[in-house]
């Protein structure tokens, strides 16, 4: 955190409207939020972005484009995903109260993201697996969808408030009293978790585990199990080697 600030993201995937872009900037620079990144948008940079932006052009032009959602997220260490809709497979859900609890719970300095989906059809349930936290905002059930601009404004809005009504101190100070994980250690980033449920999969299929008519519904709940769970590196890194050992046991 800076100044107490959580260090957050606003990630964009696939975003076919380049006035949204600019919506989204506008909005972030509204609640002081500045990083966003932006996954193979269709049309960037592009005139109806920067009007949209109005004024915001700052946060426009320090914006990050990558070709795929693992390339920006890579050095995060916490991924909410934002869904208009509840998955037929349920995945650990908070509302945008939670969100801002959750934000400010993280020791400093942790990379915090918040991913949006496509205007028309959101996140797909792969995009929805590098997250560790379903993020929804309680709409009208006959009409839940938000404009990804406003979306974006009504979460800057609770993040900024909790800082606003922070004291003086705890602007400065919030999170840096926090433990990293239960033994202190820093959480696995993200690309760490993917490398690791490469890993899973390969030793699974190995075993035969995954002779299934469904292997990829099965990844996906080991994916929720160990979303949830959080772990640390040196936790991470004990699972890695008990893979490796069984591998090799398996190759001799």
């Amino acid at each position: 955190m800076k100044n107490g600030r959580p260090n957050i993201q606003i990630v964009l995937v696939n975003t076919s409207h380049p006035g949204n872009i600019g919506g989204v900037a506008r909005a972030m620079k509204n609640m002081c939020l500045d990083q966003l990144v932006l996954i193979d948008p269709v049309q960037f940079p592009h005139a109806q972005a920067t009007a949209r932006a109005s004024g915001a052009d700052d946060v426009l032009a320090n914006a990050r484009v990558y070709k795929t959602l693992d390339e920006g997220l890579s050095d995060c260490d916490l991924v909410f995903g934002a869904s208009a809709r509840i998955r037929r497979l349920s995945w650990p859900q908070v509302g945008p109260r939670e969100f801002v609890d959750q934000v400010y719970s993280q020791p400093e300095g942790a990379r915090i993201a918040v991913v949006f989906g496509r205007e028309h059809s959101g996140l797909t349930n792969d995009e929805m697996e590098r997250c560790n936290y379903m993020l929804n905002i309680p709409s009208n059930p006959d009409y839940s969808s938000l404009n990804i601009a406003a979306a974006v404004q009504v979460l800057a809005y609770e993040i900024h408030m909790r800082w606003y009504s922070l004291p003086l101190e705890g602007q400065n100070r919030a999170g840096e009293s926090e433990s990293l994980s239960l033994d202190g250690e820093p959480f696995a980033s993200l690309q760490d978790m993917e490398r690791f449920y490469n890993h899973l999969y390969e030793m699974l299929a190995q075993i035969g585990f995954l002779q299934t008519e469904h292997p990829r519904k099965m990844m996906r709940r080991l994916r929720r199990l160990f979303n949830r769970a959080r772990l640390d590196r040196v936790e991470l890194n004990i699972l890695r080697g008990i893979l490796a050992t069984i591998q090799k046991r398996l190759d001799q």
